[in-house]
């Protein structure tokens, strides 16, 4: 089953108008209330973008797969709401609002793709949305699915606590969980790290909330 995460939009001719960055694990590419300028485009690794709420609780909104934006809220050069956090170590490309503006009008097929870009985030947005729909294994299914696509290798740097606050789910849920699937071969754990080892059972569990 395809999903939204598996389209590619080609940003690689265009990767050198840009300012390449390299980030550490647990960097932060940009923080929640700083003032913004512009957006990035994950070339390498993993980023997870997370937001403090009311009661100063850290809320994991979104994970970040290479090949897709964040930040694009900074564009109008506003306060973030949000942080973006390397799970692992990541390059990214930075554009600024008014050098981008300028690309635009030099480049007319990067404001198409940047718009597709754009679009495509917000369809990750609302799948995230859907998962308040799913049962626990299709959230946290659906979660790994997306991922270890990206990534072919099938091995997540996640740990529980990332598993559960993008699932919305407990931790104690996310454990039962994972440890039914490592206990019938599905999955293996070492170091914070998991690895799929019947990827065809995710596909399966998720094609059945669609």
């Amino acid at each position: 089953m395809v999903t939204v995460y598996e389209h590619v939009f080609h940003w690689e001719d265009y990767l050198k108008l840009g300012k390449r960055r390299f980030i550490r694990k647990k960097e932060h590419i940009y923080t929640q209330g700083t003032n913004g300028d512009g957006f990035y485009f994950l070339h390498k690794g993993l980023v997870k973008i997370v937001t403090v709420t009311a009661t100063e609780k850290e809320r994991v909104l979104n994970i970040v797969i290479p090949n897709q934006l964040l930040g694009v809220q900074s564009l109008d050069q506003k306060k973030h709401f949000t942080t973006a956090v390397a799970v692992k170590d990541s390059v990214v490309y930075h554009f600024s609002s008014e050098e981008f503006r300028d690309f635009m009008v030099q480049y007319p097929d990067l404001n198409q793709l940047f718009s597709k870009s754009v679009i495509h985030k917000m369809k990750i947005l609302l799948d995230r949305i859907n998962m308040n729909a799913l049962t626990s294994e299709q959230r946290v299914a659906l979660l790994l699915q997306n991922v270890c696509d990206e990534f072919k290798n099938y091995e997540i740097p996640l740990s529980q606590q990332d598993l559960s606050s993008c699932t919305g789910l407990t931790r104690i849920t996310v454990y039962k969980v994972l440890k039914e699937w490592k206990e019938k071969g599905i999955i293996d754990t070492d170091n914070k790290k998991f690895y799929i080892k019947k990827p065809d059972f995710l596909r399966n569990l998720v094609k059945q909330s669609y």
